[in-house]
């Protein structure tokens, strides 16, 4: 069934923007239900719901992708070789200094890390490895951020482990993204986003 979209802007402006949403949260919101309508909407509709949910948080609710908080500096800190966590780092790709400031968190669900650039460059046949800027595009950011939670590309866990016939589980679906970090706040995010779509045309 198809989103009703009205119903929709109207409950998250209200319940989850304090009663005012801007042209550009619109439009980043209108292209993940465009996203989901077109290729998706067969599915579990809580699995959109945690879909925005994510992305909500992900982005400090502006719904456009972002570039990780911090700058180079922190970048080399947490990510490369020559920081704070080289074995982590080159477990995840990064091999030669530089790296750190090249594969840090970006688009709506912070891709980081070189392995996943070059996971997200074989599912979806652009090469992210040489261009990780390109994942601020909207388009890459909201296919990245579909194929990704569906098919556990960040931690191994999807959403289809946490919403199911036989399963709901709004806290534990963090754990497709980042463990256990905000995992309540996500979880009510998710929960409003779902009572937003549940009013269906």
């Amino acid at each position: 069934m198809s989103i009703n979209r009205d119903f929709f802007f109207s409950y998250v402006r209200q319940h989850l923007f304090a009663g005012s949403l801007n042209s550009s949260q619109v439009k980043g919101l209108t292209g993940i239900l465009d996203e989901w309508e077109g290729k998706y909407a067969a599915n579990d509709d809580r699995w959109l719901a945690y879909a925005l949910a994510t992305t909500h948080h992900e982005t400090d609710r502006k719904f456009q992708p972002i570039k990780e908080y911090g700058g180079p500096s922190y970048y080399m800190k947490m990510y490369d070789v020559s920081g704070a966590r080289p074995t982590l780092a080159r477990k995840m790709g990064h091999t030669a200094v530089g790296d750190g400031k090249r594969y840090f968190g970006r688009g709506f669900v912070q891709l980081t890390w070189k392995v996943n650039y070059r996971k997200a460059s074989t599912k979806l046949g652009f090469d992210f490895v040489a261009n990780p800027d390109a994942v601020m595009d909207p388009k890459h950011a909201t296919q990245i951020l579909f194929v990704g939670m569906i098919e556990g590309w960040f931690t191994g866990k999807k959403l289809g482990d946490y919403f199911s016939k036989t399963a709901k589980n709004w806290v534990g679906a963090r754990r497709i993204i980042n463990g256990t970090d905000k995992a309540n706040l996500i979880a009510d995010y998710g929960r409003s986003y779902y009572a937003a779509l549940s009013y269906t045309l």
